[in-house]
This record gives C-alpha cells, sequence and structure tokens, in this order.
C-alpha cells in the first residue's frame, strides 16, 4: 500500500536501512577512533584518500554483510581508483571491524578484486590490518573453490603481470601473512605491522617457546633479520607515500610502457676521484649510484637487510632503472645467501616490468666457510646466476673494482650476455685476487724458500709470482681480447650508460623455448 503522495513504505524502508549501512561504514564508532587515535593509525577510507587521487574511488560491495549486527561492509573496503593518475584495484582490511578478519564475504570481496585485476590486468594495492580468519565463518571462507585459498591462487596468476604493492599497518595472521608474502614490495610500519603463522602466544602451547610478538614477527625483525619486510615505515601515511613512490617507478601492467619523468641531474655527478683506487679501501657505493641517477631518484629496497647487496630503482634521463650494487663498506661485499636472494627477488622483479637492470660489481666472490656451506650458498648464489642469465630487459655490467669468482657471473658479467661489460680503470677481473692465487698455486714453493732463504727471498718470490698474475689479467688485455666493451673513467660513465640505455630498448626479449625452468631454491 503507498504513503500518500505517492510514498511507497517499502522503498522508505529500504532506503533508510542502507543509508544506516552505509553510515556505520563511512567512519568509525567513538570507541574505535579512540583505539586507533591510542596505536597511531589511521581509518580505512582515510588511508584509502591518501593513497588515491581525489574523487577517483569507486567502491564495490559496500553493503556485504550489512544485515549482520556489527560487520560494516564485512570488514573490507575495495574498489577501483587511480594513482597519478593510473587506474588500479585497492583491498583495504578495516581494523575497527573484528580486528579486520575475514568472514565469508570478505573473503568474496577480495576474491572478485582479484578476479578484476586479472581481467582488466591492473595493479593492486593491498591495504593489509587483518586478524585472519574469524573461526566461526571458516566452513563458509576457508576451504572451498571460491574460499581464501582462492586469494592466493590469484595473487600467484598477478604476479609478474601487473605489480602488487602492500602496505602493512597492523597483523597479518596465520595464513593471511601469506597475503603480503605474494606482493611485490612489503611496507610495514614500525611498532604496528607484524607478519607471522602461529601467534606468540601458539608457539608457546605448541613448541614451548616463549617470545615477544615484536620478536616473531615484528616489522623491524622482518625488515633486517627474515627479509620478509621491504621497507619500515615510521606511520601510516609515510608508508602510503612510499607505496606512491614505489609505484612511479613501474608500468601498470607487463605490457605498458615504463612511466617517464622530467630529467635531472645527479645531485653529486661522479669524478674520476669518486671510487678509491685500492682495492682494499671500502667505501660506501651509494655514492656511485647517486652520481649516475637523477637527483634523488634512488628508490632503496630492503635497505635493512643484507646491505652487502644494494637493490633499488633509480631514473636516468627520467627513465626507470634498476640497480644492483655491491657495497664494500658492508662485509666487504661478499656475497651471502641473503645477498643473492636480495638480488634474484630484485632482477625477477625488473624483468617482469621491463626495468632496465645496471650491475655495479665491486665483489671479492661469495663468502665461504663451513657455515655458509651448510647454509646452502651454493644453491642461493645459484639463484641469482640464473635470475641474472635468463633475464631478458636491458642489462650492463659496470666493473667498478673487483669483479673475482662467480662474483662476475652474479653481477651479469660478459658471459651472460649483458648489452656491454664497462670498466673503470680501477677495476679487475679475475677468478680470485692476486693474493689468493699466488697462495693457492704456489703455497708449497712459498715455504720451501722462506725455508731455504729466509723472509726476504720469500717476500720477492710472492711479489715476482704476483706481479706475474696481474699481467695476465691487465685491464688493457682484457679489453683487447673483448672481454670488456669498453673502459671509461666515472665521471663520463653516465652519459655512456645513458646513451648505451636508448639504443639497448630495442633488444629482443626473447630467453628460451621451454615450459618453464626449473630454479634452484
Amino acid at each position: 500500500m503507498t504513503q500518500p503522495g505517492g510514498g511507497d513504505p517499502r522503498v522508505a524502508d529500504v532506503r533508510a536501512r542502507l543509508e544506516a549501512a552505509h553510515t556505520a561504514s563511512e567512519r568509525p564508532t567513538e570507541k574505535a577512533a579512540a583505539k586507533l587515535a591510542s596505536q597511531n593509525k589511521l581509518y580505512v577510507r582515510d588511508r584509502i584518500a591518501l593513497l588515491i587521487d581525489e574523487d577517483s574511488f569507486v567502491e564495490d560491495g559496500r553493503y556485504a554483510n550489512s544485515r549482520a549486527p556489527g560487520l560494516p561492509a564485512d570488514g573490507v573496503v575495495t574498489g577501483r581508483g587511480t594513482v597519478d593518475g593510473r587506474p588500479v584495484i585497492v583491498i583495504a582490511n578495516d581494523p575497527t571491524v573484528k580486528a579486520g578478519s575475514w568472514g565469508a564475504r570478505t573473503v568474496e570481496k577480495i576474491v572478485r578484486a582479484t578476479e578484476a585485476a586479472l581481467r582488466e590486468e591492473l595493479p593492486v594495492f593491498w591495504l593489509v590490518d587483518s586478524a585472519g580468519a574469524r573461526i566461526t565463518d571458516q566452513v563458509e571462507m576457508f576451504p572451498g573453490r571460491r574460499g581464501a585459498g582462492r586469494i592466493f591462487h590469484h595473487q600467484v596468476a598477478l604476479s609478474g603481470k601487473v605489480p602488487q604493492i602492500c602496505c602493512l599497518f597492523g597483523p597479518s595472521a596465520a595464513g593471511g601473512a601469506y597475503i603480503p608474502s605474494f606482493c611485490d614490495l612489503i611496507i610495514m610500519v614500525e611498532g604496528n605491522a607484524s607478519m607471522y603463522l602461529g601467534s606468540p602466544r601458539m608457539a608457546e602451547m605448541v613448541v614451548g617457546e616463549k617470545v615477544s610478538l615484536e620478536e616473531m614477527g615484528g616489522a623491524r625483525m622482518h625488515c633486517t633479520v627474515s627479509g620478509v619486510g621491504d621497507l619500515l615505515a615510521h606511520d601510516d601515511a609515510e608508508a602510503i607515500e612510499l607505496a606512491r613512490l614505489y609505484f612511479s617507478y613501474l608500468p601498470g601492467n607487463w605490457r605498458g610502457p615504463l612511466p617517464t619523468y622530467h630529467a635531472e641531474e645527479p645531485s653529486a655527478p661522479l669524478t674520476r676521484a669518486s671510487v678509491p683506487e685500492r682495492e682494499s679501501q671500502p667505501f660506501d657505493i651509494h655514492e656511485v649510484i647517486d652520481g649516475l641517477v637523477d637527483e634523488h631518484s634512488f628508490f632503496e629496497i630492503k635497505p635493512l637487510f643484507a646491505a652487502e647487496l644494494v637493490v633499488g630503482f633509480g631514473r636516468i634521463d627520467g627513465e626507470s632503472v634498476g640497480i644492483v650494487a655491491n657495497n664494500s663498506a658492508v662485509k666487504g661485499g661478499v656475497l651471502f645467501s641473503d645477498s643473492a636472494d636480495k638480488a634474484t627477488r630484485f632482477i625477477w622483479l625488473c624483468d617482469a616490468f621491463s626495468v632496465p637492470l645496471i650491475y655495479l660489481a665491486d665483489v671479492p666472490g661469495f663468502m665461504i666457510g663451513s657455515e655458509v656451506e651448510r647454509g646452502g650458498i651454493i644453491r642461493h648464489g645459484a639463484k641469482m646466476v640464473s635470475a641474472v642469465a635468463s633475464a631478458t630487459v636491458p642489462q650492463f655490467c659496470v666493473v667498478v673494482r673487483k669483479a673475482y669468482g662467480a662474483g662476475l657471473y652474479a653481477m651479469g658479467g660478459p658471459g651472460f650476455g649483458p648489452d656491454a661489460t664497462i670498466a673503470l680503470p680501477t677495476a679487475r677481473i679475475a677468478v680470485m685476487g692476486p693474493e689468493a692465487a699466488v697462495n693457492a698455486v704456489y703455497a708449497n714453493k712459498i715455504a720451501e724458500v722462506e725455508a731455504a732463504e729466509g723472509v726476504q727471498a720469500r717476500d720477492a718470490f710472492v711479489a715476482a709470482r704476483r706481479a706475474e698474475y696481474e699481467a695476465d689479467v691487465d685491464l688493457e688485455r682484457l679489453a683487447a681480447d673483448l672481454v670488456l666493451d669498453q673502459v671509461i673513467e666515472a665521471d663520463a660513465l653516465r652519459d655512456e650508460l645513458r646513451r648505451r640505455l636508448n639504443y639497448a630498448a630495442r633488444r629482443d626479449r626473447h630467453f628460451s623455448d621451454k615450459r618453464r625452468d626449473v630454479p634452484p631454491v
């Protein structure tokens, strides 16, 4: 029966209920807002507003589970928007709704959002703050074909197809911890973010271990020890700013062009004095990187993890490049299992999204000793070498100083078909350094000379053998034998790379015909 004036009470009722549901997910309750403030957290919609261009967000499934009390939008906000004018998918947990936990409708919304990302090849920004699955909903949301497992399946399908960027503002617990792990970049807010498969309470119950949440899976632990986290942020706003900045180096999907920006000169141009001539003198490779890339354009990834190797994005003349560089200021620049893993994933990332790679080699090789052998350094090193070998983007090996043994291979040396191998006059390429080589070959003879003729005769013998070794691997000889494509002073390196990058853009991207490789793990 209609109301006077033509109004229908049923429509009025629907409007009232929808308005109430809309309002319930518009802002947190007073109690929830106070809790967010005490944790120095932003509300989910405020996080999205910082990420997305103004007035660009279109939301899906806002009324999910609206009939259940206390579950506005079922604890997750999903939709589309633009970041710097480029379309993206956003999936954002609402920690004020049952601690951001997942119910059946939560999972369905996330599955639909990832399906849209696959269908339209759109980047995905994951704003994660979730206590994991609701046990009360486990049958509806956990085991089925459109259960939580489908999310991970879609993430794997999205990997390398579109950028997946995760800002972790709070917990990501149990199975939910795999959402960040499948992303290309994980930014963790210190003091709030955590990832763990089993909580400290569960660890105590199951394995008898007493451990704090920070020790178990805190942001700093993951960014310094495990390497699961990539960047540490001070608060929600910084995490979102870092996510936007990272996205500025990448295309929207694997088919798209890289974004370009106004060219800038380096903050401190390289000079002939930038690289110490004595290979035993450590120095910070960031100085070389800053002299190569446009001013303030270097975006380092995993700076707190395996710092003997530096990886990150930069720009040369406004164009994105990936940098892989040994840092002799940390552990002599020796490659360890962690640094090999760090490089491998970054090389895969650059290759997936067509970002050219520049290797800055100053490496004595891979670490040796029983501890690293037991830790599987051979298979970790093989991962890095296989990543270098199979990458089809333009690649340039710049030998800054030493490149010894398998370190040369891991840093994109001549045998791996780089577009060019360039050396500075400070460079040395050999199976090993002269001191180690002479000792390895002449150890017994050195001992005999010392025993028969004394220390001075021994030192003279060692010096003569070292001179022979150095003459054998002389830099001019390597250039004459076409091992090197160019020997150039540091102050000319940026211009040389800039020109070569321009020509290498025509490079054939085919590597090998097969179903897939079987990489070392």
